[in-house]
C-alpha cells in the first residue's frame, strides 16, 4: 500500500501558476485545483460572468506546458470561437 502511494505521488504533476507551485493529482480539474488553492483564475468581470466550469464561456483559458489529456470536442469548439483561437495552445482549465 505504501509503495502504491509513493508511486502515485511520484507521478503527481506540479502546476506553477502566478509564481506558486501546487501538486495536483493526475487527471485533476485544473480550475478546481487553482480555485481550491485560492489562486485567481478569473479577472475583472469574468469573476462574476463565468460559466462555473461548464466549458461554455472560455474565461478560464490557460496556456499549458507539458503533457495534457486530449481536448474533448466541446472544448475544441469553444476555443475556436472569439476571443480565442484553438491553434494558440490554449486549454480550458475547467
Amino acid at each position: 500500500m505504501l509503495a502504491d502511494q509513493l508511486n502515485r505521488r511520484a507521478r503527481m504533476p506540479t502546476v506553477t501558476y502566478m509564481g506558486q507551485s501546487i501538486e495536483c493529482p493526475v487527471g485533476a480539474n485544473l480550475r478546481l485545483v487553482l480555485t481550491r488553492a485560492r489562486l485567481p483564475l478569473y479577472n475583472s468581470a469574468s469573476k462574476a460572468l463565468n460559466c462555473r466550469g461548464s466549458g461554455n464561456c472560455g474565461t478560464c483559458a490557460v496556456h499549458i506546458h507539458g503533457e495534457v489529456s486530449e481536448a474533448d470536442p466541446k472544448e475544441i469548439k469553444r476555443l475556436k470561437l472569439p476571443t480565442h483561437r484553438h491553434d494558440r495552445g490554449l486549454r480550458l482549465a475547467c
